[in-house]
């Protein structure tokens, strides 16, 4: 694909132009960066000019992420679950017929008092794979897309450097996630109040809360399941950056994410559950009780942290040092 139909099907028109300013095309590839032309420097400055080049990637990077009409329409997607889910609900009946323990169970038994549990509802099924998919096609694609697509080399000429420019990949990656957690929680929000009876919360607990209280509760989750994703992007960015192939990178991710969740749910191996990167993505039915059980919440979160961090040390390590020919 060239760049120029990489730019149309972003659908970011300008993307390009504004990555690589006109006045800067030269030299290698075609292209010098701006700070070398003016200064002759690499880039590192902390001047206005390099806060604007930042920013003006950033920018780019989000246009070019959230305009592609690949990425659109995984958050289309996400807006299609909650309203599918929520009518199913609606129409089979919210209680379960049979026994069951579980998280889910008592969600599904919630549901008919009050429409606020279709977000949890929503967020616990999407994250056995849909919201996985979604994450792991935009991180797959950070690193990789672009070596695929030829872009990489021409990207880095820009005075932004090569850790710069892995931040703002990352940052998007996050906004992305957090962006996609948000959509399936309003959408349901939205949904499970035009379907069912809204009110005062009864959690998992037996205890009510207001309906503020539970609305914030439910933002609480929200950003705890983006977290949870966040931590999915740093592993996809690091596996982005050992190929030019970004369907192999999005399915690799993929493949550790299902298999992750298969081996937690072998008993034979529960020693080594609580150090995958998926044990921990449901533990949000915590901030669903009174009181809130904070150590569950903490240990996810810390292993969220964890798995950033080396995740995308490797990424960085590997992103630095590796010659790029694409």
């Amino acid at each position: 694909m060239s760049t120029v139909d990489r730019t149309a099907d972003s659908g970011a028109e300008g993307v390009w132009g504004e990555r690589f300013p006109p006045k800067s095309r030269g030299g290698l590839g075609g292209i010098v960066p701006p700070e070398r032309t003016a200064q002759g420097g690499s880039g590192g400055d902390r001047s206005p000019r390099a806060v604007t080049s930042w920013l003006r990637l950033l920018r780019s990077e989000l246009r070019l992420v959230f305009l592609r009409k690949r990425n659109m329409l995984l958050l289309a997607v996400t807006v299609v679950f909650p309203v599918v889910i929520g009518i199913a609900l609606r129409v089979a009946a919210p209680h379960p017929q049979g026994g069951g323990n579980g998280p889910g169970v008592a969600f599904f038994n919630q549901l008919a008092g009050n429409g606020v549990f279709l977000a949890f509802i929503t967020l616990s099924t999407l994250l056995i794979l849909v919201l996985p998919v979604v994450v792991a096609v935009v991180a797959g694609d950070s690193v990789a897309g672009e070596a695929g697509y030829g872009t990489l080399r021409y990207l880095l000429a820009v005075p932004a450097g090569r850790t710069r420019l892995l931040a703002v990949k990352f940052a998007v990656i996050v906004l992305f996630a957090l962006c996609a957690t948000a959509i399936v929680s309003a959408v349901s929000l939205a949904v499970g109040a035009g379907l069912f009876p809204v009110g005062p919360v009864t959690l998992l607990s037996g205890s009510t809360v207001p309906l503020a209280e539970g609305l914030l509760r439910l933002l609480f989750v929200t950003l705890y399941v983006a977290a949870a994703m966040a931590a999915l992007g740093a592993i996809g960015l690091a596996v982005s950056t050992l190929t030019e192939h970004a369907i192999g990178a999005i399915a690799a991710i993929m493949i550790l994410v299902v298999t992750s969740e298969v081996v937690d749910n072998v008993p034979q191996l529960a020693a080594i559950g609580p150090y995958l990167p998926t044990h921990w993505w449901l533990s949000f039915d915590s901030i669903l009780r009174a009181p809130v059980d904070t150590s569950s919440l903490l240990k996810g979160l810390l292993s969220f942290g964890v798995y950033a961090v080396l995740f995308g040390s490797f990424a960085w390590a590997r992103f630095t040092s590796a010659d790029v020919t694409s």
